[in-house]
């Protein structure tokens, strides 16, 4: 080979990526999901899967990997080649994981996965057992502090939102309460119907039950404004001016994947997320399906990174 072809040879090599994007995708794309079949994060991730894939022409494939808090597919993920392939599901875990429990991988999401865009935000009911004499966020306050430490406050778990959501609540309230982790929201739901527990902040689907039956009793909403499905519900801000917590869903590629493969894909979600129909039918499910681009998501993710950061560190609170 002679110095003339070499020289066509290298000058050509930087063609071969850009040839690769946009020809992407040439194969079905696997869509890691970091929680069990079944749950609100499944059930968001596949109702955004099917209008992208028609969109971009190939399967995209949900696959659940759960575990470690979600570690085990946001690292599987971030480990993935950069092609635009494999793309991930993350979750507020992320922003908790980097203080709850730093030893997990991958250590700082923000460098090691790409954000694309918002899917879904979903807010928290705070209800409480009818045995409780509270009708309102202001009157709950009050019995609390004239009962420290008796009144149980439920969670899905040490270090889930919800729990984080009750110690920021304890905090700017002021209150002396106890905290109950549970497996999960379920459980949790059931022993608050039955007055071993009385008050818990749930996600909308663990307590639209409960409620609807008459099982508990709703008191605020987490959001800045009264929910559609629960509009007689305020929101805690009104008592607690600034409190506003929201469980989110984004979507991420591996760091270092091509921009205009993390602008194809973006496109494609932000037409499933801006769908009317599919926002309709989410919404009846208390999914609130959102079309921030990957500056939002990377925003949710740095501010909720300090919020609970700060939360964690404040309350001492460690995995037991």
């Amino acid at each position: 080979m002679n110095r003339r072809t070499l020289l066509g040879s290298a000058l050509a090599l930087p063609a071969l990526p850009a040839f690769a994007q946009g020809n992407w995708p040439d194969r079905p794309i696997t869509l890691i999901e970091g929680y069990p079949p079944g749950g609100v994060t499944d059930l968001a991730s596949r109702a955004v899967a099917d209008p992208m894939s028609r969109n971009l022409g190939v399967p995209v494939v949900v696959e659940n990997r759960p575990g470690a808090a979600t570690s085990v597919a946001a690292t599987y993920a971030a480990r993935a080649r950069p092609d635009g392939h494999t793309l991930v599901m993350g979750t507020t875990t992320l922003a908790i994981n980097q203080t709850l429990q730093p030893q997990l991988t991958p250590k700082d999401p923000a460098k090691e996965l790409d954000a694309i865009g918002m899917v879904f935000r979903t807010p928290f009911i705070l209800h409480v057992h009818p045995s409780v004499p509270a009708r309102d966020t202001a009157e709950l306050i009050a019995y609390c502090k004239a009962n420290p430490g008796k009144v149980l406050f439920g969670s899905p778990g040490t270090g889930s939102v919800s729990h984080l959501c009750l110690e920021m609540f304890r905090a700017r309230a002021g209150i002396d309460i106890v905290h109950v982790p549970y497996r999960g929201g379920a459980p949790a739901a059931l022993d608050l119907r039955q007055g071993r527990i009385h008050v818990v902040f749930h996600a909308i689907q663990e307590a639209a039950t409960t409620l609807a039956d008459g099982g508990t009793r709703g008191l605020a909403v987490t959001a800045s404004a009264p929910l559609p499905g629960y509009p007689n519900l305020p929101p805690v801000s009104n008592t607690l001016p600034g409190f506003e917590v929201f469980f989110w869903q984004g979507l991420f590629a591996p760091a270092g994947t091509p921009q205009p493969i993390i602008t194809r894909a973006a496109t494609a979600l932000r037409a499933a997320t801006d769908d009317t129909a599919l926002r309709t039918r989410m919404s009846e499910q208390g999914v609130e399906l959102v079309s921030g681009d990957a500056a939002v998501l990377r925003k949710n993710l740095a501010d909720d990174t300090r919020r609970w950061g700060d939360v964690i560190r404040e309350g001492n609170i460690k995995l037991e």
